[in-house]
């Protein structure tokens, strides 16, 4: 049994920026305020893959009642191709708490536009790719009209492509994932999430999302979020050195010296940005 979340003040970070993608069974709605009081950036109440066919219409109830009397989350809806989007759409579509939808199983642009129109062209969404023509149409889903962040769906992936979880394996879907947002002008995608208990397994894979450019991963359990949120946080070292480069380049007069100034200049100054967004201090000397 896991020991209980210490109680905290709830820290808006904006979902841009979010790092820990708690993902809920829409079916289990006692669970959702729990959730919302974890330490999770950004809540999405799953009413695709968690929820039986036979139960979609109860579990989509709970959770527009939820948002409807002060809840405030994300919602995994079901794909554009599924008997249940329209009904997702129309039931989510006035609901108050709704901060954004993450569409399952994005495999077109066109799939993210007609969701964003049909929620009223103001409900960020997120496209979750979860395939091989999904990874494939990475660069159209992300300059959709409408799109936020992209995630991957790397469970689904692997059984579409038959491809293993391995490090190897999984960079090229991560790769394709994170330039298709870079050139889309997109913030850094979400990383799927990682299957068990381990936190020292989730540490080690958290720490490949990193190092593959993604700035997001998916969680399972509230008990993972601390550890992703920690994991995609710059460190401290990372927050001295950011810190010391912008003092020097201020006391220089701002002046650039060579070609590796603007790079690192632009490097210490997202550091510092998340720095301050996600509440890393270090001790000035």
């Amino acid at each position: 049994m896991n020991a209980p979340l210490p109680s905290r003040a709830p820290r808006e970070v904006a979902p841009e920026l979010a790092r820990s993608w708690l993902l809920v069974a829409a079916t289990r709605p006692e669970t959702f305020d729990d959730a919302a009081s974890s330490h999770a950036d950004a809540v999405v109440l799953d009413v695709e893959d968690a929820v039986d066919a036979s139960h979609k219409d109860s579990a989509r109830r709970d959770v527009v009642d939820w948002l409807s009397t002060g809840g405030s989350a994300w919602v995994r809806i079901n794909d554009a191709t599924s008997e249940h989007w329209a009904a997702d759409i129309e039931a989510l579509r006035a609901a108050p708490g709704l901060r954004g939808v993450m569409l399952a199983k994005t495999e077109f642009g066109g799939q993210v536009m007609d969701t964003f129109n049909r929620l009223g062209a103001k409900v960020p969404v997120v496209a979750l790719v979860e395939s091989a023509i999904g990874i494939e149409n990475a660069t159209e889903i992300a300059r959709a009209k409408g799109a936020f962040r992209l995630a991957f769906g790397s469970g689904d992936f692997r059984r579409d492509t038959g491809m293993s979880a391995d490090r190897e394996a999984m960079a090229y879907p991560r790769a394709r994932l994170v330039i298709s947002s870079r050139a889309a002008g997109l913030p850094g995608p979400i990383d799927g999430p990682t299957v068990g208990s381990s936190h020292p397994i989730l540490r080690e894979q958290s720490a490949i999302t990193v190092s593959m450019g993604m700035t997001g991963k998916l969680c399972l359990a509230p008990d993972q979020t601390s550890v992703v949120n920690e994991v995609i946080s710059p460190t401290r070292t990372d927050v001295e050195w950011a810190h010391e480069f912008l003092e020097d380049f201020d006391a220089r007069g701002q002046i650039v010296r060579d070609g590796s100034d603007l790079p690192r200049l632009g490097r210490a100054r997202k550091i510092m940005q998340l720095a301050e967004a996600f509440e890393v201090h270090i001790v000035l000397r």
